[in-house]
């Protein structure tokens, strides 16, 4: 029952997190192909916010792609010692799966904090879009959260593997 779940979990977040890059990265690609363009075929044209779009893609691909990279196993982590001391193979694995619980767990705070700051205020506003700027900040205890789920999974798994290799119930 709990492997289910943990699977349509996985599932759910699997698709928001592709389809989510996919669409933002196709707005900044086509933004910025008609910036160029606008830029090369007129004398005096061009989308003169072509450029935020790009960077909030940014914000946004760095901070969602960094949920994705737990599921595919690809952050940043000791990998030499690992292989060239087996037995350091467990406690590594571990305290990378808390270093990333204590970084999403202050994406949550901090991002939930700059999230009411920003609406709260109604002043803050993207530079030439003039949207509002706590949608964007918004991202960060989402990624905090969901990054947490994605571990927990992680460390799940570790331990449904781990129990399944050496017959443990």
């Amino acid at each position: 029952m709990l492997k289910k779940s943990l699977r349509i979990v996985d599932r759910v977040f699997q698709f928001i997190e592709e389809w989510s890059l996919f669409f933002a990265v196709c707005a900044a690609l086509l933004t910025a192909m008609a910036n160029v363009v606008l830029r090369k075929a007129t004398d005096n044209y061009s989308l003169y916010w072509s450029d935020e779009v790009v960077r909030k893609v940014i914000f946004f691909s760095t901070y969602i792609g960094c949920v994705a990279a737990i599921r595919s196993r690809s952050l940043i982590r000791i990998d030499a010692l690992p292989q060239i001391f087996t037995f350091l193979q467990k406690p590594l694995a571990i305290i990378s799966h808390l270093g990333v619980l204590v970084f999403a767990g202050i994406m949550v705070y901090l991002g939930w904090e700059m999230t009411m700051m920003m609406y709260q205020d109604e002043y803050a506003r993207t530079a030439t879009l003039r949207l509002p700027e706590w949608p964007f900040y918004a991202v960060l205890p989402l990624m905090g959260l969901m990054m947490m789920i994605r571990t927990l999974i992680t460390i799940w798994e570790d331990i449904a593997d781990r129990q399944e290799i050496t017959g443990d119930n």
